[in-house]
């Protein structure tokens, strides 16, 4: 049976910013779909992430400050729980649906250094693995389409209904329900294992990150490097 017609699981984050090295997870999700789409299990997470949330990103996900710090789990506790639980998902072989996973994934594994706690590479043995990535995926079978690749544009050229975006469940459902259909639609990468997916990802989130690189010291920035590593950024130092 072909991965995307059998038992999926949706990761996603919502964050105090974009900077993998210094920001702070404020909510997280894991959602397991059945083969018919439905959802079997979730567990959602919201953090104190000890730090004030900027009002850009509140305006984005709803999360203030003073709501996290006053529901909100102790965030090294919480960080654990979440580390744990996604490692169990890829020791399991069920593939990990991660919306820009270079990023979410990179941010948890900061975040676990940042608590002394060990990473899910550590936890599984090796690179994080297997991990759908929509954005990847949707870059390598339609290179040439021209418009947005966010989430929600995904979403609206695949057919998906995202309700709630940047909700940490909504937008995990949202991620497996679009690769279910971009499998359903582009039969090579359909057909692939598991394992082979993921490999494939790893070429071409380096060969679209190259591809950007060159554009952008053509157009704009003759210095500008943009990380070719997936799903997980190298830490440095």
């Amino acid at each position: 049976m072909s991965w995307h017609r059998g038992t999926l699981v949706g990761f996603d984050l919502e964050t105090t910013g974009t900077d993998v090295e210094s920001d702070r997870i404020v909510t997280a999700a894991l959602v397991r779909l059945d083969p018919d789409g439905t959802v079997a299990e979730q567990r959602t997470w919201l953090l104190d992430p000890g730090v004030v949330i900027p009002e850009q990103a509140s305006a984005i996900h709803g999360i203030g400050t003073d709501h996290a710090r006053k529901h909100g789990a102790r965030a090294a506790s919480a960080v654990e729980e979440i580390a744990r639980a996604v490692a169990e998902v890829l020791c399991s072989n069920v593939p990990l649906v991660v919306m820009n996973a270079r990023y979410d994934l990179s941010l948890l594994d900061r975040e676990c250094r940042r608590y002394g706690l060990p990473s899910v590479e550590e936890r599984v043995g090796g690179e994080p693995s297997p991990v759908i990535d929509p954005l990847v995926i949707d870059k390598h079978v339609d290179k040439y389409r021209k418009g947005k690749r966010a989430l929600q544009a995904l979403c609206d050229h695949y057919g998906v209904t995202l309700d709630g975006a940047h909700d940490a469940t909504a937008d995990a459902v949202a991620a497996v329900r679009v690769v279910r259909r971009m499998g359903e639609r582009h039969r090579p990468v359909a057909t692939l294992p598991p394992g082979e997916l993921h490999a494939l990802q790893i070429r071409a989130a380096a060969e679209q990150s190259a591809s950007l690189q060159a554009y952008l010291r053509r157009t704009s920035d003759p210095a500008a490097v943009v990380e070719s590593a997936w799903p997980l950024i190298p830490r440095s130092g």
